[in-house]
């Protein structure tokens, strides 16, 4: 069995209305762009999509356009959810459309310990045995961290289901290699290290941004060239992390369209001082929305 996941993928973005409802059309529209700029698929309503903040309801109509797209192979389902009951609702509405890989982080806020994250996982491989699962390890944001023994377990109980991590905490993609198993680095400055050390790819939010030079950065490294782009992904990445990346690639994107300053509370996009500060470290990189469009 090959990797289920490979290659460079973007955390895509929601795009909203001015009232803060998800607009179907754009959402997926930016979303095929990303593609179309170089990524081999998306996250669909990952942290980066304000999945945690954005209605269940509206996740549905999305996933019912979704279902036609003619990159529907391309694409992975965030769940965004703390519930275990609602997490296994929203894979049977995906399931029914024919949706089968799912990105799922561990409910934040409880404190728990790796049996109960084994637990957690068990229940919805009981519940979606035909589900593929990329774990999502972010400490930062559910406040757990997977240790590589309850990766590992995971995998050696649910071998058919259990098929990646994307790893935002980095203590794994270092020191897991599993075979089927895709590692994925949460940032494209662990891209290259990552490839060198057998990982697949990355899953990052910059992507959106990046689509280009990390895959340029991929298939330099997969046909043996010289990278020539490596050291421009990487300030690019670091441009955007000295901000909060949601809000700095909505504040990006606003130049193509306003619709991208729409930002479901408490985020919002960056103040004038740091917009201004985020765009002219861009511009000192020759790296620009206008040159991204022109892409």
């Amino acid at each position: 069995m090959d990797n289920i996941i490979k290659g460079i993928y973007a955390a895509s973005m929601s795009v909203l209305n001015k009232n803060l409802t998800l607009n179907i059309d754009k959402t997926i529209e930016h979303a095929e762009m990303v593609i179309d700029n170089g990524c081999h698929g998306a996250a669909m309503f990952g942290s980066t999509g304000q999945a945690q903040l954005i209605p269940i309801s509206e996740k549905i109509n999305l996933l019912n356009e979704l279902a036609t797209n003619k990159y529907k192979d391309k694409f992975l389902i965030g769940t965004g959810l703390n519930s275990l009951g609602e997490t296994i609702n929203l894979m049977r509405v995906a399931q029914s459309l024919n949706f089968k890989k799912f990105l799922i982080m561990p409910p934040a806020y409880y404190k728990y310990e790796d049996s109960d994250v084994i637990n957690f996982y068990t229940k919805i491989v009981e519940a979606i045995p035909e589900s593929k699962i990329i774990l999502y390890n972010f400490e930062k944001l559910c406040g757990y961290k997977f240790s590589t023994g309850c990766v590992k377990e995971l995998v050696k109980r649910f071998p058919e289901q259990i098929v990646g991590v994307k790893d935002s905490s980095y203590n794994l993609f270092e020191n897991l290699e599993l075979e089927n198993f895709s590692v994925m680095p949460g940032s494209e400055s662990k891209l290259l290290k990552g490839l060198e050390l057998g990982c697949a790819g990355i899953i990052t939010a910059t992507c959106n941004a990046t689509a280009e030079l990390a895959r340029k950065v991929y298939d330099d490294f997969e046909a043996g060239k010289k990278q020539t782009v490596n050291e421009k992904l990487c300030s690019v990445r670091g441009a955007f992390e000295k901000y909060n990346l949601i809000s700095g690639l909505h504040t990006f994107y606003k130049k193509k369209e306003n619709l991208y300053e729409n930002l479901l509370p408490p985020l919002s996009i960056l103040n004038k001082k740091n917009e201004k500060e985020l765009i002219s470290n861009l511009e000192k990189l020759n790296f620009s929305i206008n040159s991204l469009m022109a892409a």
